[in-house]
């Protein structure tokens, strides 16, 4: 048997910070993209934060790619 445990929170201008990260990085946005993976229309919604909720799991892909810790736990 599962037990689901959902837990969101709100973490203020994180699409500007993936972005300013992601501008610094000598990589195109499609290679970045590639090593995700993801689409660069995904990638462009999280910048926006137009998606509703970011999967954490998504999150830390990003922080990995990009060689940063965006620093959200949920402790």
């Amino acid at each position: 048997m599962k037990v689901k445990k959902i837990l969101e929170i709100e973490i203020p201008e994180l699409g500007s910070r993936i972005r300013q990260v992601r501008e610094a990085d000598s990589r195109s946005l499609a290679e970045i993209c590639r090593q995700i993976p993801m689409t660069t229309m995904n990638w462009y919604r999280i910048e926006a934060e137009e998606t509703k909720a970011l999967p954490i799991e998504t999150l830390q892909r990003i922080e990995e790619v990009l060689g940063v810790d965006f620093g959200v736990n949920f402790d």
